[in-house]
């Protein structure tokens, strides 16, 4: 692919960045080419270009117009200082960098990963996946009636990525045709909510989308295709140069609303939280609620408003009790509580050495053996069945805590599902890492792919341990870690579906059995839990049966997109802003 070449200075000529005269001249010296005030609504918002406005007081104004809950973005101003400064308390000019590629030079092949297909949009319910990725990407959701719409505006190309296998959407692209939207004398296009699923477990599905959505526009005959990146998104910026975009001073303004706050106030501290402190504390940043990081990286804060302060861990606040925490910290006394109850729990035993081990699995087949106290999966070996592999499993538990349990093997689904103040909030399947092969890369290569994006999507709470556990895993399956996997096929390289081992999350939160949601009220009025995390396995989420395997005092709110996690969690301890932080 040919790249245009820079001048003497090391800047690209206008020539050499595809037609930018016009957005540059005056509005006036235009206007008999353009339609004015062109504007497509985008589903999240409204595309706003700036150089079919006479004025900058009309940008202004259409861009102060914006619908509460969307995102409007206003590009190609000749003076976006100007267009700012007619409302500066209400206007800003985005921190983005705007990327283009002439379709001229641009010669790249379409190539979706193995298993995936790129198609149009093609119902309405491929919005409702579409707005689930988006809402876990923390980006605005179109609204439900988009699909209609779009379907009768032929300037909106939007692209899914489906996985072919699942049928499932994973991943999405929104295009722009300029010319169909007012005969744009520069012949242009644009990329705009470029997202993929972050459980997504194949590689290069952002890349496939961008490429098709170019090669679409370029049979179209558009002349560029630009798009606009954070200044920060380094991983994005690497991928659009290497398929040829470059830098182009065009800029973005935005309103000041609850949705773009952190891109014109700046970081609210400096302190780096994990995911699952930073989803609480951004929601109560959203409530005016005063936010005090006391330790970083333990997830220590303090909320406070009214003269009224909370301390929190995480998810786990003072409104838990040091007792009922102590129910849920031992796995034993937890299956305790539970079986009094009457509620579903598997048989367990406590295992004092490796002759018990070895007992229990003689008598149950298949077992599990974990540490009694622990979290995050640490020390926990699922589907035991092997007396070598119960052996190792115990000396492992037997490390990390003076007490380790056995519990009989129940297979299904594992299901986490979140109770806060007596109502179930999310549900979740949850599945261990798996990778999928390409024909090209070995195992090893593969699950650190995998484990990488696992990390970028979580912000570093979600890798794939390289331990004598994922090697079990992997030798289970009769393979090796230095072989290449086959094209197309699925491998699980973890027994359990914990997150912090590389597993991910599917909501089930509204297929849930009403008699899974009972359990789980049940479970947490038994322990005297105002938030708990409890790890079911089911046969089918749509069915009644169960056993319970666990109930975790601080689970991760995270990554539960699109349930409501941490705004239950501050309606529960702020219920004086319940109402006034929707928006």
């Amino acid at each position: 692919m040919t790249k245009p070449e820079k001048g003497m200075d090391g800047n690209l000529n206008i020539e050499q960045m595809g037609s930018l005269k016009h957005w540059g001249e005056p509005p006036s010296s235009i206007a008999d080419e353009l339609d004015k005030q062109a504007v497509v609504d985008c589903g999240w918002g409204r595309l706003i270009f700036g150089q079919t406005f006479r004025s900058s007081r009309q940008l202004a104004d259409q861009l102060r117009d914006e619908r509460l809950g969307r995102r409007d973005v206003a590009l190609y101003s000749r003076d976006p200082q100007v267009v700012v400064s007619q409302a500066p308390r209400e206007l800003f000019i985005d921190p983005s960098l705007t990327y283009r590629l002439n379709l001229e030079y641009a010669e790249l092949a379409d190539v979706a990963p193995a298993g995936i297909e790129i198609r149009p949009i093609a119902d309405a319910a491929d919005i409702e996946q579409v707005n689930r990725i988006y809402k876990a990407r923390a980006m605005v959701p179109m609204r439900e009636e988009f699909f209609d719409y779009q379907q009768s505006h032929p300037e909106l190309r939007i692209l899914l990525a489906v996985e072919e296998q699942s049928d499932q959407v994973v991943g999405c692209v929104t295009g722009v045709d300029h010319y169909r939207t007012f005969a744009d004398p520069d012949n242009g296009s644009s990329l705009w909510a470029l997202a993929v699923d972050p459980q997504c477990e194949h590689a290069g599905v952002g890349e496939a989308l961008v490429i098709a959505l170019i090669n679409a526009f370029k049979s179209a005959g558009r002349s560029f295709m630009d798009l606009s990146v954070m200044h920060n998104n380094a991983q994005a910026i690497q991928l659009y140069e290497k398929l040829g975009f470059f830098q182009v001073p065009v800029y973005c303004i935005k309103t000041k609303n609850a949705i773009n706050e952190q891109l014109y106030i700046g970081p609210k501290n400096d302190a780096k939280l994990n995911v699952y402190a930073q989803i609480i504390v951004d929601e109560a940043y959203r409530r005016g609620i005063v936010v005090d990081i006391v330790d970083a990286a333990g997830g220590f804060f303090d909320l406070s408003l009214g003269g009224r302060t909370v301390s929190c861990r995480e998810s786990l606040t003072d409104l838990t009790s040091a007792v009922a925490m102590s129910r849920c910290d031992d796995k034993a006394v937890t299956r305790r509580f539970l079986a009094r109850a009457g509620l579903n729990v598997p048989e367990q035993e406590l295992l004092r050495d490796e002759a018990q081990a070895l007992a229990f699995l003689q008598h149950h087949q298949r077992i599990v053996i974990k540490p009694a106290r622990g979290e995050q999966g640490v020390g926990v070996c699922v589907d035991l069945s092997e007396s070598g592999e119960v052996i190792s499993a115990y000396a492992q538990a037997a490390s990390l805590c003076d007490r380790v349990v056995g519990e009989r093997f129940v297979p299904g689904e594992d299901l986490r599902i979140i109770v806060i103040n007596d109502e179930v909030v999310a549900a979740a399947v949850r599945r261990p890492a798996s990778v999928v092969g390409d024909g090209e890369h070995t195992v090893a290569e593969l699950i650190r792919k995998q484990s990488r994006r696992r990390a970028a999507a979580t912000q570093g709470e979600s890798v794939i341990p390289m331990d004598e556990e994922t090697e079990r895993c992997v030798n289970d399956a009769g393979l090796a870690m230095d072989r290449v996997l086959p094209k197309g096929q699925r491998l699980k390289v973890r027994k359990t579906a914990n997150l912090h081992t590389g597993g991910t999350l599917q909501d089930v939160t509204e297929r849930l059995h009403p008699a899974l949601a009972k359990a789980a009220i049940r479970g947490a009025q038994v322990l005297d839990m105002p938030l708990v995390g409890f790890d079911f396995m089911v046969p089918d989420v749509e069915r009644p049966e169960y056993a319970i395997i666990e109930a975790n005092e601080r689970p991760g709110l995270a990554n539960h997109e699109p349930q409501p996690t941490a705004e239950k969690l501050l309606d529960m301890l702020f219920p004086q802003t319940t109402l006034a932080h929707h928006r």
